[in-house]
């Protein structure tokens, strides 16, 4: 909680008070001056500043028969002018007061260096690794950490730094304040609880699992085939209403994340868990819908998707892939793993997307092919495939694109051409 030094004065002189610790640059515009019930008034002073204030011109330039008293306040309220600006805003005066605090050169490189996206789980907020990089703030330490979770409303902060190559992607986070690294977080109503230093979270996947809620699966047995903590699982359960959801996970920190999450939003009985390699899945042609979120590609999940989806009536598809188009403008050299979750937000133009688009068309209208030409291998009968939808999910640069493609297949029950697309 946020504690300053205030100048408690009775509220009929609090404005030549006001005056005099404005005009020695001692008060903290940052938060309001608070009036209190026994008459008193209590103006915010600068922590740092406050060695400045002259006690004795204070008492020769206010009326005699005044008082005044220096107390802490915990928890002021912020001035109009601080709550209308951005949060980043906030979060770089905060850092730049600390660093001036220290005798330290505030710089424009430093002011790079204070991030401007980052997730949040409940009371932790996790940056990227492209931030708060700069010498000064380790020589700062846990006093960084402390004024920033104050300004940004939170009680633990932790940092990303990459992302392991374990096989199960396993993020090396570092807790900079705060021991415990157990999170909540709640998505459209779904509630998810996981480590962040043993479980991946794409926030940048919103779009997708609130397109997956919007979806009609009443009656249908869906495979998850890369669950994870049930991004994409628990939307079909909760709010898509699938009938059953078989769930595939090999990392077994998100197995156990998962089972925790699916029995919390009360949907267990209807998912079995099966953790391992999906390609080893004794499972075969049950499937309605098939989701394969897996990027920068899912393709080596394509033979067995092909193999669940039911023999007889075929069904639908959800195939993930980073799509690489032509570069059109130049990639910012500072976007960060956190950055490039919510990278998709920078304005595009009309034609670009219209490039891009006929760039993952042509990559659907070859997936759905090649899916085909598996189909007839793995049946024995011939399939027709139908690209129903590509949906942009969101961006990593400006020339990376994660999309997935909705391809419905269904079996033929005469020779026929591979795709109809």
């Amino acid at each position: 909680m946020v504690v300053i030094p205030c100048l408690k004065v009775p509220q009929r002189h609090a404005e030549l008070y006001r005056k005099y610790l404005l005009s020695q640059g001692v008060l903290d515009r940052k938060y309001c001056t608070q009036k209190h019930p026994d008459g008193t008034v209590t103006l915010p002073l600068r922590a740092s500043d406050l060695p400045q204030l002259d006690i004795v011109a204070l008492k020769e330039y206010i009326a005699q028969d005044s008082f005044f008293e220096i107390v802490d306040v915990q928890a002021p309220q912020l001035s109009k002018s601080v709550r209308n600006k951005s949060v980043h805003e906030r979060l770089v005066e905060t850092t730049q007061s600390l660093v001036v605090s220290k005798s330290e050169i505030w710089s424009e490189e430093l002011e790079r260096d204070v991030p401007c996206r980052w997730q949040c789980h409940g009371d932790l907020v996790l940056f990227g690794e492209g931030c708060f990089s700069n010498a000064v703030w380790k020589d700062i330490g846990s006093e960084l950490w402390t004024a920033v979770a104050q300004t940004l409303g939170v009680k633990r902060i932790a940092q990303i730094k990459k992302i392991s190559q374990d096989g199960y992607r396993t993020p090396i986070v570092t807790m900079l304040l705060g021991d415990s690294s157990y999170v909540t977080h709640i998505d459209n109503h779904i509630r998810y609880e996981f480590d962040v230093t043993k479980c991946m979270f794409s926030s940048g996947n919103i779009t997708e699992k609130l397109r997956i809620a919007s979806f009609d699966c009443s009656g249908e047995t869906v495979i998850d085939l890369y669950a994870g903590i049930g991004y994409f699982t628990l939307p079909y359960l909760v709010h898509a209403k699938a009938a059953h959801v078989h769930a595939c996970e090999w990392n077994p920190d998100a197995v156990k994340a998962l089972q925790r999450n699916l029995q919390i939003n009360g949907v267990l009985d209807y998912c079995t868990v099966h953790q391992g390699d999906n390609r080893q899945l004794p499972l075969s042609d049950l499937a309605d819908r098939v989701n394969l979120g897996l990027i920068p590609s899912s393709e080596e999940g394509w033979h067995v998707a092909c193999r669940l989806l039911k023999k007889s009536t075929g069904g639908v598809l959800h195939i993930h892939q980073n799509i690489t188009t032509p570069l059109h403008h130049q990639t910012p050299e500072h976007l960060s793993a956190i950055d490039v979750e919510k990278s998709s937000a920078v304005k595009e133009s009309p034609l670009r997307i219209q490039k891009d688009m006929e760039v993952w068309t042509a990559w659907a209208r070859d997936t759905a092919s090649r899916i085909c030409l598996l189909l007839l291998d793995i049946t024995g009968a011939t399939w027709r495939t139908n690209i129903m939808h590509i949906e942009h999910v969101k961006t990593y640069a400006p020339h990376i694109s994660h999309v997935v493609l909705d391809l419905e297949c269904r079996p033929l029950s005469h020779k026929h051409n591979c795709s109809d697309n």
